[in-house]
């Protein structure tokens, strides 16, 4: 199938909350990890979401090139060509970025997107991510309204972030504090700013003590009720139950059956990408192990041509990936959803 559709998108989402399930977003940073999210969703039947960061497309962009606009534009358009041989639903985003970055990354990318809609062609992105979790809530709320706008008009949906998200992503670093808790407050706040989708659709990201990372049990405490007392507060307002799709940030690590709560409040969307990165690298490290003599030319050797090359270790570093991918998508309760 091609990638998603902006209708196609909305009824992903418009489904997930529905009928209790959320979509993984996978981060990827090459044409490789690409291809494992892509066999992931396959093999999980699932739809899904893949998303670049800020970090991922300064380096699809090349380590000399350092252009995040041409790593996104890049990854789009391979994607385009390569997820049309796969059966499930694609869409792609962008993740996280922050202030100092959207003049040279979302606002670009926006652009592109309402040329090509100009055009009568699809948006390059079906989603972008502003993150003003940095700021003021109520400058974060000021740009997001801005930002909607011009999504709106790139038929293109936007997600926000209120609240922090502990630990670092991309050298962007949360502290661990009472601010990874979004407040009823807050949402209200947002939903006052933003609206609840009449100004352009919109996903949420709230916190409920999430971080990026991975670590111990204990040293994270996740409180999905947060997001049950937002929606609540939110939808006694404007008379909607669960008005807002959200999104699960920082969730290596989590319990499946907080992620399941989370699920039941309405979150569509769950980030994952430590865990895949682990999963392509583990069968890396272990080939290089395993075969160490043939991977360098130790003591003027000649090595095995076989052992260091990169497909060698990179068909079983996709595999590894594409099945947490699938793990992913059984924890979410995407598997078998697809939309046919």
């Amino acid at each position: 199938m091609p990638i998603a559709t902006p209708e196609v998108y909305a009824e992903m989402l418009d489904r997930a909350k529905q009928e209790g399930f959320a979509y993984p977003a996978i981060n990827v940073t090459s044409s490789q990890t690409l291809n494992a999210a892509l066999r992931g969703f396959a093999e999980a039947e699932s739809d899904g979401i893949v998303q670049v960061s800020t970090g991922g497309a300064e380096f699809l962009s090349g380590t000399t090139i350092k252009d995040m606009v041409v790593g996104a534009t890049a990854l789009a358009e391979y994607a385009r060509v390569v997820a049309a041989k796969y059966p499930v639903n694609v869409a792609l985003h962008t993740d996280h970025c922050p202030k100092d970055k959207l003049d040279g990354y979302m606002r670009p990318l926006i652009k592109i997107s309402q040329e090509r809609v100009a055009r009568g062609e699809e948006p390059l992105f079906q989603s972008h991510m502003w993150d003003g979790s940095a700021i003021e809530l109520e400058e974060n709320l000021q740009i997001a309204a801005e930002l909607l706008e011009e999504c709106a008009k790139a038929r293109v949906i936007m997600e926000m972030e209120i609240g922090v998200v502990g630990g670092e992503e991309d050298g962007v670093v949360g502290e661990i504090n009472e601010k990874l808790y979004t407040t009823p407050g807050d949402a209200l706040a947002t939903a006052e700013a933003v609206g609840i989708g009449e100004k352009g659709r919109y996903i949420l990201a709230a916190t409920f003590g999430n971080v990026h990372g991975v670590y111990k049990p204990g040293h994270v405490k996740l409180r999905p009720s947060v997001l049950k007392d937002i929606q609540e507060a939110v939808g006694a307002k404007y008379g909607k139950e669960k008005p807002f799709d959200l999104v699960f940030h920082g969730g290596s690590g989590s319990t499946e059956e907080e992620i399941l709560e989370a699920v039941s409040y309405g979150v569509v969307k769950m980030n994952v990408d430590t865990d895949t990165q682990y999963a392509f690298t583990r069968p890396i490290a272990e080939h290089m192990f395993r075969n160490f003599d043939g991977v360098l030319k130790v003591d003027g050797d000649v090595g095995n041509k076989k052992q260091y090359d990169p497909r060698s270790y990179g068909k079983a570093a996709e595999a590894n990936m594409a099945a947490r991918v699938v793990e992913a998508c059984r924890h979410l309760r995407s598997a078998g959803t697809k939309i046919k």
